[in-house]
């Protein structure tokens, strides 16, 4: 267990590589999407929910490159704070996309053009942390 308090799980070089392979199809698909909100299509909400799995997945590669764990609660706060153990940036990061999944991915309020630009950043962010490590 690590020093969160919540639950991780031990990951190996199998592990990384898998969630690697999820995080950049994840924001594969966010850069597919996004071409489409040029051509008028609404699919902001689609493009944030990408992104946020994408950077969830970076996240866990990031933790199993250097703890040798990664979260596996449902609190998804307990991923920021076992991340910010080895990066606080990172961790900000993470809590932007984790702070997006709600509204883009449960409420009647679209994202934002702002919020698009965040996730965007934020999921490149994580994913070229996460590519490194790996």
């Amino acid at each position: 267990m690590s020093k969160t308090s919540g639950k991780t799980q031990p990951c190996d070089q199998r592990v990384r590589a898998g969630r690697l392979a999820k995080a950049r199809q994840f924001q594969g698909a966010a850069e597919m999407i996004a071409t489409l909100t040029s051509g008028g299509v609404d699919v902001e909400d689609a493009y944030v929910t990408m992104c946020v799995h994408a950077g969830i997945a970076a996240a866990d590669v990031i933790c199993c490159a250097r703890l040798g764990e990664h979260s596996r609660g449902h609190d998804h706060n307990e991923a920021v704070d076992l991340l910010a153990t080895v990066d606080k940036k990172m961790a900000s990061h993470l809590n932007t996309l984790l702070r997006m999944k709600t509204r883009s991915g449960y409420s009647a309020v679209a994202s934002s053009t702002g919020e698009l630009k965040q996730a965007g950043r934020a999921a490149g962010a994580l994913v070229e942390y996460a590519s490194d490590v790996h």
